[in-house]
């Protein structure tokens, strides 16, 4: 596990906590896995997936019924994040504030980390 001992990787907004509930109770799932993959305008891409079973080396987070899945690989890149979901006129999806990008694009839906 990766972070500060203690303290949960991420955080989870009551309104993306009900989201995530809804959508696994919906569909019978786990919980929700996300991570981070190459791709996008910005170099880096999140990725959301429902999952039937946990994986041993992901960091689980539950939060108000809610349960997220953290894939070992994006631990690092996802401490600190909020997880929020966000509704309007246009459009309503999950929406990360995290305080590791340096850079997103346009649309939100590609991010640059800072080199190491």
């Amino acid at each position: 596990m990766f972070g500060i001992p203690g303290k949960q990787a991420v955080s989870i907004t009551p309104r993306a906590a009900s989201q995530i509930v809804k959508l696994m109770h919906r569909d019978g799932r786990e919980g929700l896995r996300i991570g981070v993959k190459k791709g996008g305008c910005a170099g880096m891409e999140y990725t959301m997936d429902y999952v039937d079973s946990i994986d041993p080396n992901d960091e689980v987070v539950e939060q108000d019924g809610a349960r997220v899945m953290i894939a070992p690989m994006a631990q690092m890149f996802l401490f600190g994040t909020e997880i929020d979901y966000e509704t309007s006129l246009l459009e309503s999806g999950f929406r990360f504030n995290n305080p590791n990008v340096v850079e997103a694009c346009g649309c939100g839906e590609s991010i640059k980390f800072a080199e190491s």
